[in-house]
C-alpha cells in the first residue's frame, strides 16, 4: 500500500484544551485583530509591516527575534502595525527539502506531524505571551488552520495554493485578513478571482462537516512577483504594477480593496538585500499617488536574527534561515524605522 497511517491526530478542540490561551492573551489578540481590521477597512491609516523568518524553524530563536521586534514595534506604534511572520509550513516547489516546523519540529530529525502540530501551537502562544504580538502564518493545509485559528491575526495563501478551491472556500469562513498571493505565473486575474471567491459565502465540506460561511470582507491581494515561461523571475512591485492592480480592483465589486507587497521571492529575485531598496520604491509610489496610498496597506519582509541562509547540519547558526535567505536584525530594525519616517 502506498499510503500508511503514522498517527491519529488530535481534534483541534482537544489540542486547544491541552494548550489553552490565557484570558490576557485572548484579550490582547482581540484588541490587535480590531486594530488590523481598522487598517484594512480604511478606518486607520497605519501601515502594516509583516516581517519575520522565511520559516520559523526554532522556537527559541523565533521568540528572541519577536521579542526584539516588539521593542521596535513600540517605537513606531503611532504609524506602523507590526505583525510577526511565524511561518510554520513551508511549501516546496519540487516537494523536496525542509517543509517547516509542522513537519519537522527538529529540522535535522525525521518528520513527525503529531509533534509538529503541538510544537507550532506552543510556539505561537509563547510568542504572544512574551511579546503581546499576535502573528501571521501561511495556510498551506486548510484543515490544519483549525489548530491555530484562535491564535493567528493574519494568514496568507501562497502562490501555489491560490487557485485551490478548498483554500478559497476556507478563507471565506475566516474572520481575520487573508492575503491571496498572485500565482507563480504572475497572473493578477487569478489572484483577484481568489479574493472574489473568499469574499463570497459558500457551502462545502470541511473536516468532515457540512459547513456554510459568510464570506471574508478582509480577503485581499499580495504581490510577490511571477515567473515567465523560461523560469525567469519578473517583479510586480513597480508603480505601473500597483496602478494596474488599482484599475483591476476598480473593475470588480470587491470590499476593502487592499494589497500587501511581498518584497522578497520573485520580486527580489531572492536577492534578500534587495528588499531594502524595494520597500523604498513601494513607499515612494504610495506617497506619490493618493489612490495607491489607500490601496497599498503594507509590505511583507523576510528577516531573521542573522542574515543569509544555511543548509541543515549538525552545527546550525542560531537564528539564521534554513530555507530562503533573510535580512539580518540590524538591517531589519533600520528598515522598519525608515518605513515609519516615510509613512
Amino acid at each position: 500500500m502506498a499510503m500508511r497511517i503514522n498517527h491519529r491526530l488530535p481534534l483541534p478542540e482537544g489540542l486547544k484544551e491541552q494548550y489553552p490561551l490565557s484570558d490576557a492573551v485572548r484579550e490582547a489578540k482581540r484588541a490587535r485583530d480590531g486594530q488590523i481590521r481598522d487598517i484594512f477597512t480604511g478606518k486607520s491609516d497605519k501601515f502594516i509591516v509583516l516581517v519575520g523568518p522565511c520559516s520559523a524553524d526554532n522556537e527559541d530563536s523565533v521568540c528572541e527575534y519577536v521579542c526584539r521586534l516588539a521593542r521596535v514595534a513600540e517605537e513606531v506604534a503611532d504609524k506602523i502595525m507590526v505583525i510577526p511572520r511565524v511561518y510554520t509550513n513551508k511549501p516546496r516547489t519540487t516537494g523536496d527539502g525542509y517543509k517547516g516546523m509542522l513537519h519537522q519540529p527538529e529540522p535535522d530529525k525525521a518528520p513527525d506531524l503529531l509533534a509538529g502540530i503541538i510544537a507550532i501551537r506552543k510556539m505561537h502562544i509563547r510568542v504572544m505571551e512574551e511579546t503581546g504580538l499576535s502573528s501571521a502564518d501561511e495556510m498551506l493545509y486548510p484543515e490544519n488552520r483549525s489548530y491555530l485559528d484562535d491564535v493567528l491575526s493574519y494568514e496568507a495563501i501562497g502562490a501555489r495554493s491560490v487557485e485551490n478551491q478548498q483554500h478559497r472556500l476556507t478563507a471565506s469562513g475566516m474572520d481575520i485578513p487573508v492575503g491571496m498571493k498572485n500565482p507563480t505565473s504572475g497572473d493578477l486575474s487569478v489572484m483577484l478571482n481568489s479574493v472574489t471567491a473568499a469574499q463570497h459565502p459558500h457551502h462545502f465540506i470541511y473536516r468532515g462537516y457540512d459547513v456554510k460561511t459568510d464570506g471574508n470582507d478582509l480577503a485581499h491581494t499580495i504581490l510577490r512577483g511571477g515567473v515567465d515561461k523560461y523560469g525567469k523571475n519578473i517583479p510586480n512591485y513597480h508603480y505601473e504594477d500597483l496602478a494596474r492592480l488599482a484599475e483591476m480592483y476598480a473593475d470588480r465589486n470587491l470590499k476593502n480593496p487592499a494589497v500587501i507587497v511581498d518584497v522578497n521571492h520573485a520580486n527580489s529575485d531572492k536577492q534578500f538585500r534587495e528588499q531594502i531598496r524595494i520597500v523604498s520604491e513601494v513607499m515612494h509610489s504610495r506617497n506619490y499617488n493618493p489612490d495607491l496610498k489607500r490601496l497599498v496597506k503594507g509590505v511583507m519582509i523576510e528577516s531573521y536574527l542573522v542574515e543569509g541562509r544555511q543548509d541543515i547540519c549538525e552545527n546550525l547558526v542560531y537564528g539564521q534561515s534554513i530555507t530562503d535567505p533573510c535580512l539580518g536584525w540590524e538591517d531589519t530594525k533600520r528598515l522598519i524605522l525608515d518605513i515609519a519616517e516615510k509613512c
